[in-house]
């Protein structure tokens, strides 16, 4: 049957848009996970001593499909926002007590039966921290109307705090499911000093070492202590520092491991970062990458989600993960968890990024392939 040139040329750019359409979208055509192997993330990891993890919240284990593929992918998680500060502290309860008092949210206990249901490991996020914890817990009878408590009074609170949160882990039966816990979270800054928070300034820049003296003292052996911060490629030479003076008076460590949340960009540089990964192992610490993403582009700058650039965030998922399975692997780093922050496009805090696994339909990308070491399929 004969065309006219008018519906040849409809036909034509209807193709070409189409196809554009679909560079620009990044749709890839990889085939299904189920045609190229039967093996997980948590399989692959496993084969180098280590677990895999993601972060967990009530949309993401309500949603039946997201929940399937947590069951599938992970087995190790961490809540999200559910145990920070401001999730398990009561401010009517210290008032009446008259000290801090620790209790669970609902979302808390929700999250938390919801793991031991599921049999998951669970890294704790987490307990010092200059942001989500509740302004009232520094200010004189719990009221933020009144002024700050003195030094003294602070470092009594944080202990109450820390030894609570142990307490209450152990009074509902969770304890036993924590292998990690973050004390500490981003309290160094890029040029190495101090954050300035409530923390240091009430009690000054040796609370870092009050709150690992209170976790030691609190938490059971099985639960190792972690400092946590971001940008570990720029401040690793201070976190090194300040690890070595994490120490009690007859000199030992009361720290365990140090956790890189590994929050990156795909214009960072890798060869960069091992060399810094190379300094931190020097401690001779557990070292965990705490809250894995590879956003699109760099910061404040995301990249349109192209084909091209889908296929490099994948070679860059490949090039991380390879090389720290080397590193261990060599016994040249003590790693036994990596952790994604999320899973999916659909359920992440950089979602403008595009820098989760799977995209918001739920099918793996590049990246996903790049994690579990199919370099094929990883967009090379």
């Amino acid at each position: 049957m004969k065309r006219s040139f008018l519906t040849i040329l409809c036909m034509t750019i209807l193709l070409l848009t189409g196809c554009t359409q679909a560079e620009q979208s990044g749709k890839s055509k990889l085939p299904p996970k189920s045609d190229i192997t039967e093996k997980n993330i948590k399989d692959v990891f496993a084969e180098h001593g280590m677990k895999a993890g993601t972060c967990i919240s009530s949309m993401v284990i309500d949603g039946q499909a997201m929940e399937k593929m947590i069951l599938e992918q992970f087995n190790s998680v961490t809540t999200e926002n559910a145990m920070k500060p401001d999730s398990i502290l009561s401010q009517e309860k210290s008032r009446a007590q008259g000290d801090i008092v620790v209790e669970f949210s609902d979302e808390t206990i929700k999250l938390l039966n919801w793991a031991k249901a599921n049999g998951y490991a669970m890294r704790g996020h987490t307990l010092i921290w200059y942001s989500q914890t509740p302004e009232w817990i520094f200010h004189q009878s719990f009221d933020e109307n009144l002024g700050y408590v003195g030094r003294e009074e602070m470092l009594s609170r944080m202990e109450t705090f820390i030894k609570g949160v142990f307490e209450e882990l152990d009074r509902l039966d969770y304890l036993d499911m924590f292998y990690a816990y973050d004390v500490v979270n981003e309290g160094i800054m890029e040029d190495g000093s101090i954050r300035e928070s409530n923390w240091s300034d009430i009690i000054g820049d040796d609370y870092i070492w009050y709150a690992f003296y209170y976790a030691d003292k609190y938490a059971p052996e099985s639960v190792d202590l972690y400092y946590n911060d971001y940008n570990e490629q720029y401040k690793a030479e201070y976190v090194c520092e300040l690890a070595r003076t994490l120490v009690d008076e007859d000199g030992r460590s009361l720290i365990d491991g140090i956790g890189m949340q590994a929050h990156f960009f795909t214009s960072d540089d890798l060869d960069v970062y091992f060399e810094e990964v190379d300094k931190l192992a020097e401690t001779g610490l557990k070292m965990q990458l705490t809250e894995v993403d590879v956003g699109l582009g760099k910061y404040l700058y995301p990249d349109v989600a192209t084909l091209d650039r889908l296929k490099y965030q994948g070679q860059f998922y490949y090039t991380l993960i390879n090389g720290l399975f080397e590193l261990a692997d060599a016994g040249k780093i003590n790693m036994d968890a990596i952790t994604f922050w999320g899973f999916t496009d659909a359920a992440s805090w950089r979602s403008e990024y595009t820098a989760q696994l799977f995209d918001d339909e739920l099918l793996p990308k590049y990246a996903y392939y790049g994690a579990m070491q199919i370099k094929e399929y990883a967009g090379y």
